[in-house]
């Protein structure tokens, strides 16, 4: 387990679009996880469109994830989904059979949809663990969601760059060719 936040990351050059699905079952937790991501992401900057979306709880995440990414509108879809909930365990398997089903849904919609799902849906042992990672500062997994979020939002921006890069150079390469 990590003891601290990662760095923030250098403002972004580009506008971009993130989409939080947060659960409101444990509301204590998922409201304040939900509070400090949107809280780390107005300090990022002012490039970034923020949609939050509530859902019952933890389960329904995934789904709502991927109706957020294959919008029917593609100018509406994000750059970056962030996936909040919080799991606490108890005394049956059940908890951790709705975290690993989770975790493998959010890791299947973004290899399918090539959109990055910052995951934060916690499975958490008890209360005392829920303030330590939602509530307290020195590691809030909502800021540290947002802070991840927007690492990939350079990672995007700098690969778009390449990109039109590469093809400008294409473009210039195959203009002399016709040349010559």
């Amino acid at each position: 387990m990590s003891t601290e936040l990662p760095s923030r990351s250098r403002a972004l050059l580009s506008a971009a679009r993130v989409t939080i699905v947060a659960s409101t079952y444990n509301e204590k937790y998922t409201s304040a996880l939900l509070e400090n991501c949107l809280a780390e992401l107005r300090e990022s900057g002012d490039r970034i469109a923020v949609e939050v979306v509530r859902v019952p709880g933890a389960f329904e995440v995934p789904v709502t994830v991927k109706r957020a990414i294959v919008k029917a509108d593609p100018t509406a879809q994000p750059d970056v989904v962030i996936a909040l909930g919080v799991i606490l365990r108890g005394s049956t398997a059940h908890a951790d059979l709705i975290g690993t089903a989770i975790t493998n849904q959010l890791l299947s919609i973004a290899c399918d949809t090539l959109t990055p799902v910052v995951h934060e849906v916690l499975l958490l042992e008890d209360e005392q663990q829920a303030f330590a990672r939602c509530i307290a500062s020195a590691l809030n997994r909502g800021r540290e969601a947002a802070r991840a979020a927007v690492a990939m939002l350079h990672m995007l921006e700098e690969q778009s760059d390449l990109h039109s890069m590469v093809r400008r150079n294409a473009n210039v390469n195959r203009t002399s060719s016709l040349l010559h």
